[in-house]
Parts: structure tokens; C-alpha cells; sequence
């Protein structure tokens, strides 16, 4: 019999702003070009998920109650022959067992542990950071916030060829994860100025105005961060105009205009995917706990300080 043909499976649900709790919901069996996952692991990017968007299979709205996550890592157990007992990502909240849409997952390519993949998406959002911003050969690049999408962006980055990567952030532990991307780190004093590309990922209002201080004659900022319904307040009287900066967002949701026509957004989930075969990734993965923790993990992680740039999810194979 199908795992998928009992009862109930659980999900983590945010039943209030800062208070989560694991809830029983129904699980159905796959219907026709439908799969049954069980889930491996997920992840939880700590500002990511303290600025939340809207995620596919979310269920309920912000701020409460709200089922809500995008980095789930499973294994078919249920479906077509050809995924069937695939290893697979899928842009899917907590849970530890679901069905959706066939074409929603994602197969692991066989050099892909299921442990990394779950920094899939957030790579996915990096890359997408790296074609707006328009990175070339030889940039001296400066990425402000070593989170897990600004550590992404400045590996990536730093793979690109004559590149010279600065990865900024006012935690001097992100130093660790920027060693092992063998990116060079700064504190914001130690920022440099003069900055072909500089991309923004801390989600501070300060971090952004370091960007524009960090920008040489003419240099693009490139906005990764999300706000939400927060005000911003910028020092435009400073550099920007004698500069003549340019000022640009990058958001996940679009593809840059230059790659619409020929890439779809399922082209680069699975570009992003083919990347994670570098074990130095594993770095940014550097929080784990299991499933039925999750709540009180999350209450930890929306704590201001912390140095958990990824936390794992690890899920009970015997549910």
C-alpha cells in the first residue's frame, strides 16, 4: 500500500506572528500527473523566512495563520514510473508528506546529495541577482550581507572569470562561510569604494546605503533584499548623483529581460540545481534540527541576533 493512502500527514503552520505549531492535515492519493513525496529534509533561510513572500503551495495569509516554505527535498513514493523512488525538490512549505503536480518537482541530478539541495532555491534567487546585475568578466564585485542569497551571489560570482569578490557583513563569523567560498570578507569599514557591481542582501536600510557607498563612477546597485511594507530612507544627496549610480531591483519571480525569451523559469530552478555539486556549499548549512522542533526552532531564528545562515530539517523516514 502507498504511504500516500493514509489518513494525515503534518505541516508547520505559523498559527500566530512568532508562534508556530505542527498541524494534521489530510494527505490524498496522487491523481493522474500528480506524485507523492516524502520528505527528506527542508530548509529555512533565516531572513528569507522573516521576510516572507508569497510561496507556491502556500496555504492561508500573512502574517497568520499561514503554511508557508519553498526548499523541500523528498523522495517520490507515489506517481509515474519514471519518479518513482526519485530523489526531488520541490518549491513546497514544511510537511512531511504531499502531492502535487508532477512538473513542480525538480530530480536531483546524481552528484546532488538531498542534504544540499535544499539551498536550490535560494541559489536559484542568487543567480538570478548575478544575470540583473550583469556581472562580467574582471568586475570588482562587492556583495553586502552574507546571508545564504549573498553568499550564493558571491560564489557565484567569484566563479566568474577575473572577478574580484568582497563579501561584507557586520557579523565577523560569516568570515567562516566566506573562507570557504574562497571569497574575501570585509566588515562595512573595510568596505571598498570603488565597486563595478554591488549587489544588496542584508535587508537593512544601512546595508543598502553602504551599497551606494561602495559603488564606483557610473556602478550598478543591485537590490536583493525585500522589504515588505517597510519604509526605506536613503542618503540620495551623498554619492548618487555625482556618481551617477543606478540604482536596479532583482526579484526571483521575473526573468532578467535579456533571457526571457529563451529561458524559462523551470530552466534556471534546474541550472540552479546543477550548480550545488560543490561540497564548499555545505558551509552555509550550518544549522540542523529535526521536523518536530520546528516551532520552536523558527522562534529561535527570529531572534535578531544569531549566526544561522541555513538551518536543515531533518524528517523521520519511518512517517
Amino acid at each position: 500500500m502507498s504511504p500516500h493512502d493514509t489518513a494525515a500527514t503534518r505541516a508547520f503552520w505559523i498559527a500566530a506572528p512568532g508562534r508556530g505549531e505542527l498541524r494534521s492535515e489530510p494527505l490524498r492519493a496522487p491523481g493522474p500527473g500528480e506524485a507523492g513525496v516524502r520528505t527528506l529534509f527542508s530548509g529555512v533561510s533565516r531572513g528569507s523566512e522573516a521576510q516572507r513572500m508569497r510561496a507556491p503551495f502556500q496555504a492561508g495569509e500573512f502574517p497568520a495563520p499561514v503554511k508557508y516554505g519553498y526548499a523541500s527535498v523528498g523522495e517520490v513514493t507515489a506517481g509515474p514510473a519514471e519518479l518513482l523512488g526519485r530523489r526531488v525538490f520541490c518549491l513546497h512549505p514544511h510537511q512531511e508528506r504531499y502531492v502535487v503536480p508532477c512538473e513542480a518537482l525538480f530530480p536531483l541530478p546524481d552528484a546532488v546529495p538531498a542534504r544540499r539541495a535544499i539551498l536550490a532555491a535560494n541559489l536559484e534567487t542568487a543567480l538570478n541577482g548575478i544575470w540583473d546585475a550583469a556581472v562580467a568578466p574582471g568586475d570588482r564585485v562587492s556583495v553586502i550581507g552574507a546571508g545564504s542569497v549573498g553568499c550564493l551571489a558571491a560564489w557565484l560570482a567569484r566563479r566568474i572569470v577575473g572577478c574580484e569578490v568582497q563579501l561584507i557583513d557586520i557579523n565577523p563569523q560569516r568570515a567562516a562561510a566566506a573562507r570557504a567560498l574562497d571569497v574575501a570578507f570585509a566588515a562595512p569599514a573595510q568596505a571598498r569604494a570603488d565597486a563595478d557591481v554591488v549587489l544588496h542582501a542584508s535587508g537593512t536600510p544601512e546595508g543598502l546605503a553602504l551599497a551606494l557607498r561602495s559603488a564606483g563612477f557610473e556602478a550598478t546597485v543591485l537590490e536583493l533584499s525585500w522589504y515588505g511594507d517597510r519604509a526605506v530612507s536613503l542618503p540620495l544627496g551623498e554619492a548618487f548623483h555625482a556618481q551617477r549610480l543606478s540604482l536596479r531591483s532583482s526579484q526571483v519571480g521575473a526573468l532578467p529581460a535579456l533571457r526571457r525569451a529563451r529561458w524559462t523559469s523551470r530552466r534556471r530552478l534546474t541550472l540552479a540545481l546543477s550548480l550545488l555539486t560543490d561540497p564548499a556549499l555545505d558551509a552555509l548549512v550550518n544549522s540542523e534540527g529535526e521536523f518536530d522542533e520546528l516551532p520552536q526552532t523558527l522562534a529561535s531564528l527570529a531572534e535578531p541576533a544569531g549566526n544561522v545562515i541555513m538551518h536543515r530539517v531533518r524528517y523521520r523516514a519511518d512517517r
